[in-house]
């Protein structure tokens, strides 16, 4: 059966899958123009987290979007529940493939059958992900970088996307204040993170090479490109172990990137410093986690 857009779209929720930083954050932005967005996650904590955070920072984000005003935020653990009538599913789960691969074929089994199925992963495919879905043609990579700091995201199909799906995203996500980059190909992170590996992993490796310390890394950083964040606070702000499975996730496709990269991010990890979500990282938090 040829497979169709979805429509009433304004009156249809969007359901996110994984309520961790980056789960939480993606809710966020699709709950600046009203409507409903449900957070599935199996870890209660994590879903009151997510709904904490969205309903702290939501009030300050809707004035900045044209249109915008405050949505709800409905909690699930139940699957089926949480999908049933939503026009877009964005997973945001760990960089699993294995995980991964198993969630598309129960949302593929249980949502609408015209609801748009996006992996938000850093770094794998959704080619390479939809072992188990009957209709790829309806699943594609929606990868959010860190909003509302930072509003754009990558598209790119999953080798039998309709194409249609990637117009109707970018408008529908324009109008949350997100700007969306269709990859013309497949490419092992997309456009911006395939990029922005490069600068991360040389950072990296600067520190874990001594030359230099994570703080005057980000300080020299803001004082070349005047921003008011650097490489090391938003690796602390996506979390130390995501930015080691992604890592890893590229070091097993390309030969001869360097080790100590990860040997320097499991120093972190062993001491449970995972960054923001820890309350400490490259940088103290003070030990309270934040969103």
């Amino acid at each position: 059966m040829a497979y169709s857009l979805p429509t009433n779209i304004e009156s249809r929720p969007v359901t996110v899958i994984g309520a961790g930083t980056l789960g939480r954050r993606i809710a966020l932005m699709m709950a600046n123009r009203g409507g409903v967005v449900r957070i599935f996650d199996m870890i209660p904590e994590q879903r009151q987290a997510a709904k904490v955070f969205v309903d702290q920072e939501l009030p300050a984000l809707v004035p900045t979007i044209e249109g915008g005003s405050e949505g709800t935020v409905e909690l699930h653990d139940d699957l089926a529940t949480a999908l049933r009538g939503a026009w877009l599913v964005v997973e945001a789960i760990p960089e699993k493939k294995d995980l991964k691969q198993a969630l598309f074929g129960d949302l593929d089994r249980l949502a609408d059958a015209d609801a748009i199925l996006a992996t938000n992963s850093s770094s794998f495919a959704a080619g390479d992900i939809i072992d188990n879905v009957e209709h790829p043609e309806r699943v594609c990579n929606l990868h959010f970088y860190v909003p509302p700091g930072m509003p754009g995201a990558d598209l790119m199909s999953s080798g039998h996307t309709d194409p249609a799906i990637f117009d109707l995203l970018q408008t529908q996500l324009r109008k949350h204040g997100i700007f969306a980059f269709l990859a013309s190909k497949k490419s092992t992170g997309f456009i911006f993170n395939r990029i922005w590996a490069a600068i991360k992993r040389e950072c990296l490796m600067v520190v874990a090479d001594g030359v230099s310390n994570p703080q005057d890394i980000d300080q020299m950083w803001m004082v070349n490109f005047g921003v008011d964040w650097g490489p090391f606070q938003l690796m602390d702000r996506v979390g130390l172990d995501v930015v080691r499975d992604i890592e890893l996730h590229y070091m097993d496709e390309r030969e001869g990137l360097p080790t100590n990269t990860i040997e320097l991010l499991d120093t972190y990890i062993a001491r449970g410093e995972l960054g923001m979500k820890t309350g400490k990282g490259f940088y103290d938090y003070g030990g309270q986690a934040q969103g």
